[in-house]
């Protein structure tokens, strides 16, 4: 009971209950993916993207605009646990750690996520997302750790604030259009085939993920025993407040900081709004990370200390995040096979031509309403599953060496 206390010690609940939170949010935009109907009767099309400002409802906007803070302040998280691990860990069993779980979520990346995607057996498409950008920062990061602290604040903050002058042609030219340079930076949902019948889609690029990665390392410190949360509190109101004021300035000044300048739109001052705020995630820009972590430094501050039933129902899922990453694809994409059938489609119509998502014909779904009760159903569903998985792990995870994977 003392070495699970002791666990339990560097579990800080305002984490936890942040990275619950974006998880739940996360799943809205995947139910999204996978639900809304992206052609009504008479063969109209909806918007050509959610945030496509020129066919695009304000509603559907921020139905995608609000998942944009989900990886970002997931990726900074994971630094940050990163950094809490070396309370329990010698730097030589962190960086160990770190590589192999880092190799490991490429693993996942490739042959479970992609197949809950997909649901094709057979690999045709292989997808490079979120997940295997944590793992390949993860592993980065295990390789870092033997530099001092300022050196790895350093790098972090080079990456992150300098990144977009990758942006500019006169710099850009020489380097775009080769696997590497995409793997880097450059991809824009990249395809590269690995035969004539498979290929992989490389959606995230490392790099930008990997500078967030190291300054969520060294956002722990934060969190070390023996800080004052009352102070902790006040500095993360304060670095929250100024990221966000930072975005605001950066977009004003519309020079730098994200590729694609907001402008005023014909559609009037709603849209003109939505483009000031439809920052680049592709890879992720400054000002995108600037907006998204920013703002989830002032909800950390705000969560500090607070304890009720809704941070208690947040902070499950924030505890045994990849597992119910894991489980939520292969639950939406049942969903989406048992109302494939019950709406009347056929086996002829399981694949769809250039969409790598068995089951999902282009007029297949709901309209918002319904992905939202899709979304609510699906995070329901899952709870119970994962607040058993977080008891199971809590009393083993001192025995069963593979938790620390899951």
């Amino acid at each position: 009971m003392q070495e699970l206390s002791v666990k339990r010690r560097y579990r800080i609940d305002s984490i936890d209950v942040l990275r619950g939170l974006v998880m739940v949010i996360m799943a809205l935009d995947h139910v999204r993916d996978f639900f809304h109907r992206v052609v009504v009767e008479g063969g109209d099309e909806l918007a050509t993207g959610p945030t496509d400002l020129d066919s695009t409802t304000p509603a559907l906007f921020f139905t995608r605009w609000i998942t944009h803070f989900c990886a970002p302040i997931f990726v900074f998280l994971a630094g940050t646990s990163g950094y809490l691990l070396g309370f329990k860990k010698t730097k030589k069993e962190l960086s160990s750690f770190l590589i192999k779980r880092g190799l490991w979520l490429v693993v996942v990346e490739v042959g479970i996520i992609t197949l809950g995607w997909t649901f094709n057996p057979f690999y045709n498409v292989i997808i490079l997302q979120v997940i295997w950008a944590i793992g390949i920062s993860f592993f980065i990061l295990g390789i870092l750790i033997y530099l001092p602290f300022k050196a790895i604040l350093t790098i972090g903050l080079i990456i992150v604030f300098g990144h977009n002058l990758l942006d500019y042609p006169g710099i850009s030219a020489g380097l775009k259009g080769s696997l590497i340079s995409d793997l880097l930076y450059f991809s824009d949902f990249s395809v590269y085939n690995i035969d004539k019948d498979h290929l992989f889609l490389i959606v995230y690029s490392f790099l930008p993920w990997t500078g967030v990665m190291l300054l969520g390392y060294c956002f722990g410190r934060l969190f070390s025993s023996g800080v004052n949360a009352a102070w902790r509190k006040k500095i993360l109101w304060q670095m929250g407040a100024g990221l966000l004021l930072l975005f605001i300035l950066l977009r004003l000044i519309n020079k730098y900081g994200d590729p694609v300048p907001w402008s005023v739109q014909p559609r009037g001052d709603v849209f003109t709004f939505l483009s000031f705020i439809n920052v680049n995630k592709y890879p992720p820009s400054l000002q995108f990370l600037c907006l998204t972590i920013g703002g989830g430094m002032l909800l950390l501050s705000l969560l500090e200390e607070r304890k009720n039933k809704t941070t208690d129902f947040f902070r499950i899922y924030g505890r045994v995040p990849m597992f119910y990453y894991i489980l939520h694809f292969y639950l939406i994409h049942l969903l989406v096979v048992i109302f494939f059938y019950a709406q009347g489609y056929s086996g002829s119509q399981i694949v769809t031509p250039n969409n790598p998502f068995l089951f999902r014909p282009s007029d297949f779904g709901f309209n918002l309403w319904g992905v939202y009760a899709v979304w609510v159903s699906v995070v329901l569903i899952l709870f119970p599953l994962c607040k058993k998985y977080d008891r199971y792990k809590s009393l083993h995870v001192h025995h069963k060496w593979w938790l620390g994977y899951l």
